[in-house]
């Protein structure tokens, strides 16, 4: 906690960047490196990785847990299997591994599941297989795939009723109840169509009983992703990457989050850091401690940022829109293995060894 504040990180990533994870050499690697970019600037020089080849690796559970509730301040985190088997033998972040986290750390971790829409009734019954040996508490949809023949990047909608309608209504009759797709960020140089939040409102009108999640609200599409959160009371944004702006780039942060608050007010904007894509500390400590809208960005949202708001991102918003009993959590995480390393301080930034131990 930060304050007392119970901090929820609705994307986490224990990515596998490792070059020989590579399935589309050029592809996987440009995605690589633009993650890893994104890494290098938007972090202090404290909370960056310098050496390339200690970022671009098959990072642990064990590494991405110390990181978030050793090093960090978050208290509960979500950790999203990710599809892009055309792009990486094991999707980025496997099923395997977060299967792993959902036995070695069940009070601190919710997990999504994770498929790939354009693979049709191959992704039906892998959405039945993860749900069924992962209980997820939601599920993660890239809008955008490399088909595998020809590694032809092939985008499709959240509207289409041939496509994606399927996929949601197996999600609704197997208890999935929150849906995040990856937007307005694209994987590479590759065509932004599927990245717009244009098809989001259809959706969410033909599946009002689902709630529809569009992560990295903000850094692109403002009005458009403001205006689908306005109209929809079935829609929210996450603040992957848009969150870590806050370090190095707090106009741009400032204004993304004034254009969200214009348009919907606090209540349906939830933190997200995407770790290991950055260190979780520096943004939650800035947006916490630090962080006001500058007074022409007050104007624009028609409101400051309070200590309840800013509670309401960090955790409350989440814990709403999950079911998440923020006091029961509390009383299984009290007296952990996490929450007794804390108490003796944050570790240093990346100071995780595989015995266990801090470096």
């Amino acid at each position: 906690m930060i304050d007392g504040t119970f901090v929820i990180d609705a994307v986490t990533h224990a990515y596998n960047l490792h070059p020989s994870n590579y399935r589309a050499a050029r592809y996987a690697e440009s995605l690589a490196q633009l993650i890893y970019g994104l890494h290098s600037g938007l972090s202090d020089e404290e909370y960056r990785v310098s050496e390339p080849h200690r970022f671009l690796k098959d990072w642990s559970i064990h590494e991405l847990a110390h990181l978030l509730f050793v090093e960090g301040d978050v208290d509960l985190a979500v950790h999203h299997v990710l599809p892009l088997q055309t792009l990486y033998h094991d999707g980025l972040c496997s099923y395997e591994k977060t299967r792993e986290i959902r036995k070695r750390y069940p009070d601190r971790f919710l997990v999504y599941a994770g498929v790939d829409p354009l693979r049709g009734t191959a992704a039906l019954d892998d959405l039945e297989y993860q749900v069924e040996s992962l209980q997820p508490s939601g599920l993660k949809l890239y809008p955008a795939a490399w088909l595998s023949d020809s590694f032809r990047h092939t985008g499709w909608r959240m509207d289409d009723a041939r496509i994606a309608f399927p996929l949601f209504e197996r999600a609704r009759k197997l208890g999935i109840k929150n849906i995040a797709v990856h937007k307005g960020l694209p994987m590479g140089a590759v065509p932004i169509e599927a990245y717009k939040v244009d098809d989001i409102g259809g959706a969410a009108d033909a599946f009002p009983e689902l709630n529809f999640e569009i992560v990295h609200g903000g850094m692109a599409f403002l009005d458009e992703t403001g205006m689908q959160l306005s109209l929809f009371p079935n829609v929210y944004v996450n603040l992957e990457v848009t969150g870590a702006l806050i370090v190095k780039r707090e106009r741009w942060f400032a204004e993304a989050l004034a254009g969200l608050l214009k348009w919907a007010g606090p209540a349906k904007i939830m933190w997200g850091s995407g770790t290991v894509f950055c260190h979780p500390h520096p943004a939650i400590h800035k947006f916490w401690h630090d962080f006001q809208l500058p007074d022409d960005l007050v104007k624009v949202a028609g409101m400051q940022l309070t200590p309840e708001i800013k509670r309401m991102i960090l955790g409350e918003n989440y814990a709403r829109y999950a079911g998440v009993d923020i006091e029961a959590v509390k009383a299984r995480i009290a007296h952990d293995k996490f929450s007794k390393r804390r108490a003796q301080g944050r570790a240093r930034p990346y100071s995780y060894t595989e015995d266990g131990h801090d470096a």
